[in-house]
């Protein structure tokens, strides 16, 4: 099933009256308080990133398929950096916004409608890229790294977390898991100093919530339906996948 922006947008209003399907993120996946997650970046997994992206204050971040904006913004809190969200669901955006205003970020944070073929910005006009969980979603994958390099200034960093498939081959993975392989494809889009890393830690906390919110209690949540729905649908081909951390380099 290839979902595109009115799917995610569906799922962004979904979770927008959910606070137990976000607390329950926030508690098995270790986020920071106040954190909403789009994705299944890791408290601790979200320290690497920003210890990879290499970010000082005054800088701009492109936080890339951003959804509702958390991971973003709180890299943004951090380190004095100014973000910018680009993602092709509107719901999603009009969330980042509001949270922004609430994080008193606004004026360090800007969101806009975009691809992650296109996003729309300038060349060399960003110092990092931060792309989480979402680059599967690319069509073709290729040229949404071409796009993060077009955007890079040089010697800018991208940091990108994904699954891939452990067989290529294994049809009871969706297609676009089994086309990625950023051990090639950053390469092949001007990157250098390319560093793939299996992180199965993240994957085991990933497997607990996928466990746990099957587990718990639905009732006429939607978005806890809606996690539900995902796990039955992922854990039965779980196996197949492993956990990455990729990072790159756009040449001086």
């Amino acid at each position: 099933m290839e979902l595109g922006a009115a799917e995610f947008d569906r799922w962004y209003a979904d979770r927008t009256d959910s606070p137990v399907a976000d607390e329950l993120v926030r508690r098995v996946l270790g986020l920071p308080p106040g954190l909403q997650s789009t994705s299944l970046l890791t408290g601790a997994g979200l320290d690497e990133v920003v210890a990879e992206l290499a970010l000082r204050e005054g800088q701009v971040l492109l936080d890339l398929a951003c959804g509702r904006g958390g991971y973003g913004l709180e890299i943004a809190r951090r380190t004095g950096v100014r973000v910018v969200g680009v993602d092709f669901s509107a719901v999603a955006l009009e969330q980042a916004h509001r949270r922004a205003r609430e994080l008193g970020l606004a004026d360090r944070a800007g969101f806009r409608v975009g691809e992650l073929t296109g996003t729309g910005l300038g060349p060399a006009s960003v110092d990092a890229v931060l792309v989480v969980d979402s680059l599967q979603f690319a069509e073709p994958k290729p040229a949404a790294l071409r796009e993060c390099r077009r955007v890079l200034r040089p010697g800018g960093r991208v940091v990108v977390t994904c699954w891939e498939a452990l067989d290529p081959a294994d049809e009871r993975l969706p297609r676009r898991m089994r086309e990625m392989d950023l051990a090639a494809q950053l390469p092949s889009a001007g990157f250098v100093d390319v560093e793939v890393t299996d992180k199965p830690v993240w994957r085991a906390a990933e497997q607990t919530l996928w466990q746990q919110a099957l587990a718990a209690d639905a009732g006429d949540d939607p978005g806890m339906r809606s996690m539900q729905e995902e796990a039955r649908r992922l854990l039965p081909s779980f196996d197949g996948m492993r956990r990455v951390l990729a990072t790159a380099t756009a040449p001086r």
